[in-house]
C-alpha cells in the first residue's frame, strides 16, 4: 500500500506527501507529460533543475517503440532516460479515444492498429500493467474505457460497467505480478452524467487501489460542468488516498480543482503551447509570435525565477520563434513547466498556511 501523509488541509484543498520508490512526492502537484519517455524539447537535466519529482510517460507509445521488452533490458523508464525522479504511466486508454479510427472493441480489451507500421495489437488489463510493470512505472493506471463527450446515457454506462470490470482484472492481475514498488491507480468514469459518476466513483472505491483518478473530462464539455462533476466525485473518493484528474488543464483548472480537493493533475498544454508561441505569465498569457515584442528587452516575466527569464529577453525569444531556431523549443517549455511548477508549489505552501483562498484569488486575478 501506498504510504502517504496528509500535511495539512485548507477547506477541501489538501496537501500531502506521497513516499514514491524515486523519491516523495509533495502534493498538489502538475507532472510534465513525457509521452515517449521524454518531455518534448527538454533533457533530463532540465527536469531536474525544474524540480519535477515526477513526470508522465505513455504506455501505448512506448510499448510501439522503442517496445517495453527493449526498454526493461535498458534499466527501465529510469534507467533508459536517466530521470532519477518518479514515473506515472498511463494505461492507453487515452489513445483509444484519441486514435479511435486506429482502434476497435475486443471483448477482452482494445485492439490498436500502431500508428507506425498498422500492425494489430491487443491491449488487455493484465497487458497493460505488464507493460508498466516491464517500464518500472512507480504508478500504473489500468485500462479504462474513455468516451468523449456529448455522450449517451447507454454509452457512458457501459464505459463505468467496463471500466469497473477491468478494475478489478487489473487488481487481480497487480497483486500476483507487481513489484512492491509499482502501485496502481484506478480511473473513475462516467462522463458528466452525475449518477454514473457516483456508481464509479463507489465502485472503484471498494477496491483496494493505491489511488483514485478522475478521467473521461476535459473532453468536449463546459468547464463549468468539468468544474461540477469534479465537485460531485471528489466526496465520493476515499480520503486518505490520493485523487488525480486527467489531463486538465490551464492554470485556472488546476486552481479551482486544488480548491475541490484534487491533490495530482497532468496536461500537455504547458510544453504544446509553448512549442506554439504561448506563453504563461502572471499578467496573464501572452503570444510571442506578436510584432510588438521585437524590440522588447525584457523577460516574459519580471516576477518569473526560471532559467529564461533569467537570461532571454522577449525580442531573442520572438527572435527564435520567428526562425524557427530549436532552442525557442527548450527556452519556452522551460518557462511553461516551471510557470505550473510553482503555480502548485504555491498552493501547496499556501494550504500548509491556511491561506489557500487567498492564494487562489490573487492567482487568479493575475491570469486575468
Amino acid at each position: 500500500m501506498l504510504h502517504l501523509c496528509l500535511d495539512a488541509q485548507d477547506g477541501r484543498a489538501r496537501a500531502l506527501t506521497l513516499h514514491l520508490a524515486h523519491g516523495r512526492v509533495q502534493t498538489p502537484i502538475f507532472m510534465p507529460v513525457g509521452t515517449q519517455g521524454s518531455v518534448k524539447s527538454l533533457d533530463t537535466q532540465d527536469l531536474h533543475a525544474l524540480q519535477a519529482p515526477i513526470i508522465l510517460a505513455n504506455t501505448y507509445h512506448l510499448y510501439l517503440r522503442p517496445t517495453s521488452e527493449r526498454i526493461a533490458k535498458l534499466g527501465g523508464l529510469h534507467g533508459f532516460s536517466g530521470f532519477e525522479g518518479n514515473f506515472l504511466s498511463d494505461s492507453g486508454g487515452f489513445q483509444a479515444f484519441s486514435l479511435r479510427h486506429n482502434t476497435k472493441e475486443h471483448p477482452e480489451g482494445i485492439v490498436f492498429k500502431s500508428h507506425i507500421d498498422g500492425s494489430a495489437h491487443l491491449f488487455t488489463p493484465a497487458k497493460v500493467l505488464d507493460i508498466q510493470y516491464a517500464l518500472n512505472s512507480d504508478i500504473c493506471m489500468v485500462l479504462d474505457d474513455l468516451v468523449g463527450l456529448p455522450a449517451s446515457y447507454d454509452r457512458l454506462l457501459q464505459a463505468v460497467q467496463k471500466t469497473t470490470a477491468w478494475a478489478q482484472t487489473s487488481l487481480e492481475h497487480h497483486r500476483q505480478h507487481a513489484h512492491p514498488t509499482n502501485y496502481i491507480f484506478a480511473i473513475v468514469q462516467g462522463g458528466t452524467h452525475l449518477a454514473l459518476r457516483a456508481q464509479s466513483a463507489q465502485e472503484l472505491s471498494a477496491l483496494d487501489f493505491d489511488g483514485l483518478a478522475i478521467g473521461g473530462l476535459a473532453v468536449g464539455e463546459s468547464t463549468q460542468a468539468m468544474y461540477d462533476t469534479i465537485a460531485h466525485t471528489i466526496p465520493l473518493l476515499p480520503t486518505h488516498k490520493p485523487r488525480y484528474l486527467m489531463g486538465v488543464g490551464t492554470p485556472q483548472d488546476l486552481l479551482e480543482a486544488i480548491d475541490l480537493g484534487v491533490d495530482m493533475f497532468d496536461c500537455v498544454m504547458p510544453t504544446r503551447n509553448a512549442r506554439n508561441g504561448t506563453l504563461f505569465t502572471m499578467q496573464g498569457k501572452i503570444s510571442i509570435k506578436n510584432a510588438r515584442y521585437k524590440d522588447s528587452d525584457t523577460p516574459l516575466d519580471a516576477s518569473c525565477a526560471c532559467h529564461t527569464c533569467a537570461h532571454y529577453s522577449k525580442a531573442y525569444l520572438h527572435h527564435l520563434f520567428r526562425a524557427r531556431e530549436l532552442s525557442y523549443f527548450r527556452l519556452a517549455s522551460w518557462h511553461n513547466l516551471h510557470f505550473y511548477l510553482e503555480l502548485v508549489r504555491g498552493a501547496r505552501e499556501a494550504i500548509l498556511q491556511h491561506r489557500y483562498a487567498r492564494y487562489k484569488t490573487r492567482m487568479l486575478e493575475g491570469l486575468g
